[in-house]
């Protein structure tokens, strides 16, 4: 008897294991605005589903006396507001991740800031999203931040929203006030790319529709939030898509293996399968799908595999490996949408890091298109991004990358842009579509290169690049090394701001996008100077290293010099041979680097001249001493 028992509880729980391990997965996300109870739901639905266990109830309750925000009763936040700084302030600043499981799903959800500042880590979290639920305070109603996470859930490809209308019991379980702000959402909605909007009135405080139906509200005849979230039909279609994935890894512990490792973005693949490896074009045959736990018959998205191919093909950390038929594309120029996380604005011509799922490349935006209005979804004209803003962009990137539509791919369509100089994460990007013109325009070859017209000059071609606040004494130095190596029979030009702005530049004003596009369009013209042989010298203000080190990188090696005139900016004013500062200081012009504008020194430059203790024409000594070895 004792035996049947034991067999019949461990095939009981051979069954539930079973059950278990094959219930489908739901990641969904919580947002909205601040203080719409976005933690206090998620540890309600914690506590009701009893999943809670004794010790963290206990703690809970301790925490709840000391540091929670309801009296006497049981703060939920505190489940899963972990931080410090995020309990003693009563906000979400990180993401929190928390899995649970019912009888018919099993649940990982991430709750998010709703503070404006914390946007990026709301972004994060929809990133990996299924399903978003966002929760709007029944006595606020739809803010600007509500409209913000529901545009970035969006354009995010959240195409599930559920949407919390939270707090009831504030205002009296009203019906006409929830069925208001439902009909808010739904219009501003209606030009946002959901499939399924579903709506709930609930007190996460209370418990009231969180797990069953409350006889509070009478009139709501719809589903309790749970059954919502468990009833939802994802519909999941990324493994009938076709094979992508990117390369992270070639692994090669020994002469006698070589596989490809990676996760699979999307589409199926098995052995005997063909494939493509971009952007070489080199195709071949996988042989075996390798894993931790033995080779697979087929292998689907979402899983890591290492793929070995029958072909000796030259694949590597950065390609994708796609099927035959229907392949990703190649570009080096593409429009994106992007949501723009840093306290220093997007300035287009800045040269950035662009990072994709499996490759980093050097880039920049080439023209913001616009801006998008958050609470109209209108187009909005600008020329930079600020903290938390979303516009449509193109973009142009050095080294060509594979991708495709982030509404078909959110693996080979996303990226994140890289600050070169902070090396912080400034940016998140959905690409739309790749640019024509970038496979239509090719680098014509010429007979006649760059070391034929040195030669001819019988120098090295070079830039002197001088910078220095405004009357440093820049331009006047610059003129004289001209005259010096004119003397020495050099072949030289000179490129000096004022001019530049004359002509090539007129169309450019002196906010810090323009400024970032006159530096840029000089240096694309001292590169083809310096290609023609010639000695370049410019004299510009060139407030920022990042366009400075953009002009440094698009030259050979020992093809750029810094030269930091520094004069501090009192010995400026005084000089003032423009009369520049004093309408600077009067109001009468605006953005004047030193004053209202920044001006970022240079960290190390190639060449330090303290004008203010030197004559210009000892300046100019020191630099053509200095830069002679590189002449000859």
């Amino acid at each position: 008897m004792g035996k049947k028992i034991s067999k019949d509880i461990a095939k009981n729980i051979e069954n539930y294991l079973q059950e278990h391990e094959h219930k489908s997965y739901l990641r969904f996300i919580t947002c909205g605005s601040v203080d719409d109870g976005k933690s206090t739901l998620i540890g309600r639905l914690l506590y009701d589903t009893k999943l809670i266990l004794e010790d963290q109830l206990a703690s809970l309750k301790n925490d709840s006396k000391k540091v929670g925000t309801q009296g006497d009763d049981i703060d939920f936040a505190l489940l899963v507001d972990g931080l410090a700084a995020e309990r003693e302030q009563g906000i979400t600043i990180d993401v929190a991740y928390r899995y649970f499981s019912t009888d018919k799903r099993k649940f990982i959800v991430a709750d998010t800031p709703g503070h404006e500042q914390y946007t990026r880590n709301m972004a994060t979290g929809a990133s990996s999203a299924d399903v978003a639920v966002i929760l709007i305070d029944a006595r606020k109603g739809i803010l600007t931040q509500t409209k913000r996470h529901s545009y970035i859930v969006s354009l995010l490809g959240i195409r599930h929203v559920v949407i919390v209308i939270n707090k009831m019991d504030l205002v009296d379980y009203s019906e006409e006030i929830y069925q208001k702000i439902e009909d808010q959402y739904r219009s501003f909605s209606s030009r946002l790319n959901f499939s399924n909007i579903s709506f709930v009135p609930l007190s996460a405080l209370k418990g009231d529709n969180i797990i069953n139906i409350s006889p509070q509200m009478p009139w709501y005849h719809g589903l309790a939030f749970l059954n919502i979230l468990e009833t939802i039909d994802l519909a999941k279609t990324v493994h009938q898509k076709p094979f992508r994935m990117p390369v992270q890894w070639v692994n090669r512990p020994n002469l006698d293996f070589r596989g490809f490792s990676g996760t699979i973005a999307s589409g199926t693949i098995k052995p005997g399968d063909q494939i493509i490896a971009l952007p070489s074009a080199k195709t071949s045959t996988i042989k075996s799908i390798v894993t931790a736990d033995g080779d697979l018959e087929i292998a689907y998205a979402d899983q890591a595999i290492t793929l070995t191919l029958k072909d000796e093909i030259d694949i590597s950390r950065g390609d994708v490996i796609s099927e035959v038929k229907i392949r990703p594309e190649i570009t080096d120029h593409f429009q994106a949408h992007i949501i723009w996380m840093d306290d220093q604005p997007m300035l287009p011509g800045r040269s950035y890091l662009i990072k994709t799922n499996n490759k980093t490349v050097s880039g920049e935006v080439t023209e913001l298109k616009y801006k998008v209005n958050i609470n109209s979804l209108e187009h909005d004209a600008g020329k930079i991004l600020e903290l938390n803003e979303v516009g449509v962009c193109n973009f142009k990137v050095d080294d060509a990358i594979v991708f495709e539509a982030y509404q078909e791919n959110r693996i080979l369509g996303s990226f994140i842009l890289i600050d070169k100089i902070s090396n912080m994460t400034v940016g998140a990007g959905m690409i739309n579509f790749g640019l024509r013109r970038a496979t239509n325009v090719h680098w014509q070859a010429v007979d006649v290169n760059k070391s034929a017209r040195s030669a001819q000059k019988h120098q090295k071609p070079l830039v002197l690049w001088f910078t220095g606040l405004s009357a440093s004494g820049k331009s006047a130095i610059a003129n004289m090394v001209e005259k010096k190596l004119l003397a020495l029979g050099k072949h030289t030009y000179l490129l000096d701001g004022d001019n530049v702005r004359h002509g090539l530049n007129k169309d450019l004003g002196f906010v810090d996008a323009d400024r970032v596009e006159n530096i840029r369009r000089v240096g694309e013209v001292a590169k083809l100077m310096v290609d023609a042989g010639l000695i370049v010298l410019t004299a510009f203000i060139s407030p920022f290293r990042a366009e400075r080190n953009m002009v440094r990188n698009m030259l050979g090696e020992d093809e750029f010099m810094e030269i930091f005139v520094d004069t501090h900016l009192d010995i400026c004013e005084q000089r003032d041979p423009k009369g520049l500062y004093k309408k600077a200081r009067s109001g009468e012009i605006k953005n004047f680097t030193g004053l209202d504008s920044p001006y970022e020194e240079p960290e190390c430059a190639d060449i330090h001249l303290y004008s203010a203790n030197m004559e210009i024409e000892e300046a100019a000594d020191i630099v053509v001493e200095k830069i002679t070895k590189f002449l000859i």
